[in-house]
């Protein structure tokens, strides 16, 4: 199943859970009326309380998400500045050397793009990770034979600090892939907005008829709330996509090829 169809699923579940537990919440309340004409004191504040907790839930959720968003958008472009730096510096080096490690950054590029348009297939993606980390080490042993004693300073100095950058982001951003909220931060999301649900069903008993209305519009406004936040998390596997940025590559590449032409 897709990270699209499984978030959906959880969402549809998640709005008929509400449903329920609103109906219940309802029925229960209506019966206490019927036992008991008066209001219990301090409901208000139980129900004010489960309330905050729940918009405070959603609030770091979706602003947690959003900034990861942000964040993985950034390293996309960093890394085609970190490539692209380490490409130029190139010139520094004999012209005999220049041809065969240029074309080791072209298979290289080629290799990180693979990585990032072969998801959601894991097993793919790692396979094109582990081809681009064998590209990075043959990169840096050409670059390091490359460079000549009696050569240029500026050549030791300012190529191989651009490719240890290159190779640093490659591990940031696999890490930034799979940095993520712990798993009970969502199950409470689930469970808070399932408890909020009881309260307001409860609170809904003012009037013998049901509020089809506020129900639907209530576990609606959640169930969207809570798929939107689920699918940011995941830019990769979702709707919402990092994939626009990965253009900035793309282009690298064929600036690439004209060196070629």
């Amino acid at each position: 199943m897709s990270h699209t169809m499984s978030v959906f699923a959880l969402t549809v579940a998640l709005f008929l859970g509400m449903l329920l537990f609103l109906e219940i919440g309802r029925r229960a309340g209506i019966r206490r009326l019927q036992d008991d004409a008066t209001v219990p004191e301090g409901i208000g504040a139980v129900d004010g309380a489960v309330f905050a907790v729940l918009g405070l839930l959603i609030a770091f959720t979706f602003s947690g998400a959003a900034t990861r968003f942000d964040s993985r958008r950034q390293l996309i472009v960093e890394e085609t500045n970190d490539i692209g730096t380490a490409y130029l510096r190139l010139d520094l080096l004999p012209a005999d050397a220049r041809p065969a490690l240029r074309e080791s950054f072209r298979s290289y590029l080629d290799a990180r793009i693979e990585t990032y348009r072969k998801l959601p297939d894991i097993a793919a993606a790692r396979e094109s990770l582990a081809k681009s980390n064998e590209l990075q080490r043959q990169i840096w042993r050409q670059a390091v034979d490359a460079i000549q004693p009696d050569g240029a300073p500026a050549a030791p100095m300012l190529l191989l600090p651009a490719l240890n950058a290159m190779i640093d982001i490659t591990t940031t951003r696999t890490m930034a892939t799979q940095l993520h909220p712990p798993r009970i931060v969502f199950v409470m999301l689930f469970a808070m907005a399932l408890a909020a649900s009881l309260m307001a069903g409860y609170g809904m008993t003012g009037s013998a008829l049901r509020s089809r209305l506020h129900m639907l519009g209530f576990a609606l406004v959640m169930a969207v709330a809570v798929f939107v936040i689920l699918d940011i998390e995941y830019p990769r596997l979702g709707l919402v996509r990092v994939d626009a940025f990965d253009q900035a590559l793309a282009d690298l590449r064929e600036s690439m090829n004209r060196d070629v032409r």
